[in-house]
């Protein structure tokens, strides 16, 4: 069930005849401690629950709630419950998502999903970023390309992030001005020490690499900024 679940959630927003979800806004950013609000709209379908899960990157995703406008209250899953969570209806279509008192584990993407007839339907998801002064700033290590690499006439510079919650911007710089292309950056890898690590390359020309240009690669957790710096003749070669 929960392979068919996350195949589902990985399409995103599902379309059986008429019927989409939508979900409002696409990103959420909250300080701890405040209260994060979502909606959903069921589009055709009027008399169905409204289900919401969480889901971590890299990770299953877990049921929070399901709320009807008939119900006096949501109904909750396994390790979610009021006043933490909680869900009100503005219509028998219209549903909203409250998380009160938000803290970094908070942080994830939340999708809704209602029924149409035999399918399930899924929004596209609402990113809640939670943001805090207290956060630590990410650790940074940023890597030179391969010696072999380097025969191609390509050069790939890796920077790895390790960090506390799932969602970071990553930027890459060259001589102080952002670079807009050869950049890939991989979605937050759980680990077992409870930490995210975020991976991100950037490809250059073995020339361009030559010249010993300088290359920084630059994470942004909320106010918290880490940077570092490479360069060819900082590298100790073997």
């Amino acid at each position: 069930m929960l392979l068919t679940l996350c195949a589902l959630i990985t399409a995103l927003t599902c379309v059986s005849g008429v019927t989409v979800v939508t979900q409002k806004p696409a990103v959420v950013t909250v300080r701890t401690g405040e209260t994060a609000t979502m909606d959903c709209n069921l589009g055709t379908v009027a008399d169905w629950n409204a289900y919401w899960y969480k889901q971590i990157p890299g990770g299953v995703p877990q049921y929070v709630l399901r709320n009807h406008h008939s119900y006096s209250s949501p109904i909750y899953g396994s390790g979610f419950s009021s006043p933490k969570f909680t869900s009100t209806h503005q219509s028998k279509s219209d549903y909203r998502l409250i998380i009160n008192t938000v803290e970094e584990r908070d942080s994830a993407v939340y999708y809704c999903q209602t029924f149409d007839d035999s399918a399930k339907e899924f929004g596209q998801g609402t990113k809640l970023i939670v943001t805090s002064s207290s956060l630590p700033p990410p650790v940074l290590t940023v890597f030179p390309p391969s010696t072999a690499e380097l025969q191609s006439n390509k050069a790939t510079l890796v920077c790895l992030s390790s960090q506390s919650v799932p969602f970071a911007d990553v930027t890459w710089l060259t001589g102080g001005s952002p670079v807009s292309s050869g950049i890939s950056t991989s979605t937050a890898v759980h680990r077992p020490d409870q930490t995210f690590h975020i991976s991100s390359s950037l490809t250059i020309h073995t020339s361009d690499w030559s010249m010993d240009q300088l290359y920084t690669c630059k994470v942004s957790l909320g106010s918290q900024t880490s940077e570092k710096n490479i360069k060819m003749s900082d590298c100790i070669r073997e």
